[in-house]
């Protein structure tokens, strides 16, 4: 018991420096290598004419800059889902709302002709807003819906059908090359300009989880509990909800789908911190970062010279994952 404290205790310490080093090596390596000492000279005295800096800081920054939010505002999604459901398996990428937000963004694209980066972000939030209320409307309908691999079911097929959907219309309007970027996710394609709007979303979001992480601590140890505490489990649902449709609606909109990161990290940050879910999201947030920032070193070197889609990285984690956590706990809900 000794050693296993010792352990957490060691691994919460590793983190911020392993978060640290990751954003160096994503800034640093690449196609292109760059030493550290290019690097720092590309912050201190920026040079429009050096191509090194321009890469750095056009390229190279915004996507270790994008990966850390991305990663950190899914699993803080994740997290929110499955304390709120009580379900273990509960995360956006199987839950459908990535599934949504890539469909409204289609839609948008089709139909509402030059898109700003900030209709891109609506369009997103309104689709992952879509995606939650569907999957969690037909798991209260079904008998048995609630149940965590019942829950995912249902969640695969609806993501499956919105995403089929968005592929059809695309097809028929002709615009698949326009919104393949949302359906494979590409880290090395971020719009700066869309990640300076998507930060006061992603704020709002994680500020809204915090403040609910209390509330969602209680919801976890059952309905019961949480009535009998006189917990309004309606308003904490409500509130839960609109974190996760902010934190994954932004990072759809930023860079496409990236699957499995709010289904593994939260599992990691409960091991470490606990089931206090004012520890857990906080915790969860900076894994997200730390696991997606080394997921994306990785697909830029594990078909070197060519890159690896970050979801084909993540499914390489987030499958075994999947498959331990249905035979590991079978049907039931976590507490």
């Amino acid at each position: 018991m000794k050693q296993r404290k010792s352990f957490k205790t060691a691994s919460l310490i590793a983190v911020p420096v392993a978060l640290v080093l990751a954003t160096l090596l994503s800034i640093s390596f690449g196609a292109k290598s760059m030493d550290l000492a290019t690097v720092w000279d590309a912050f201190r005295h920026f040079d429009e004419g050096n191509v090194d800096h321009q890469i750095i800081m056009h390229s190279r920054v915004p996507r270790a800059v994008g990966s850390l939010m991305i990663g950190a505002f899914l699993a803080i999604s994740g997290a929110v889902m499955q304390g709120m459901t009580r379900n273990y398996l509960a995360s956006p990428s199987i839950m459908g709302v990535t599934d949504g937000s890539a469909f409204a963004i289609t839609v948008g694209m089709v139909f509402a002709a030059d898109t700003s980066s900030m209709e891109l972000i609506l369009y997103s939030l309104i689709g992952s807003a879509l995606g939650v209320g569907i999957v969690y409307g037909m798991a209260l309908l079904l008998p048995g819906g609630q149940s965590p691999v019942r829950m995912a079911i249902i969640g695969t097929v609806i993501g499956t059908f919105l995403s089929g959907f968005s592929a059809a219309i695309a097809t028929y309007y002709q615009v698949s090359q326009n919104i393949s970027f949302w359906y494979n996710a590409r880290l090395h394609q971020l719009d700066p300009t869309l990640i300076k709007l998507a930060i006061p979303f992603g704020i709002v979001g994680i500020v809204l989880s915090l403040l609910i992480s209390r509330s969602i601590t209680i919801l976890s140890l059952g309905e019961e509990v949480s009535v009998g505490l006189g917990q309004r489990t309606w308003l904490v649902r409500g509130v839960a909800t609109a974190a996760v449709v902010f934190l994954t609606g932004i990072s759809v909109a930023i860079a496409g789908k990236v699957g499995f990161v709010g289904l593994i990290i939260p599992h990691i940050a409960r091991f470490l911190v606990g089931i206090d879910y004012r520890r857990i999201i906080p915790c969860a947030g900076i894994l997200g970062a730390l696991f997606l920032a080394v997921c994306d070193i990785l697909s830029r070197f594990l078909i070197y010279p060519f890159e690896m889609p970050i979801g084909v990285v993540t499914a390489l984690f987030g499958v075994p994952v999947f498959l331990y956590l249905i035979r590991k706990r079978g049907g039931g809900k976590h507490v």
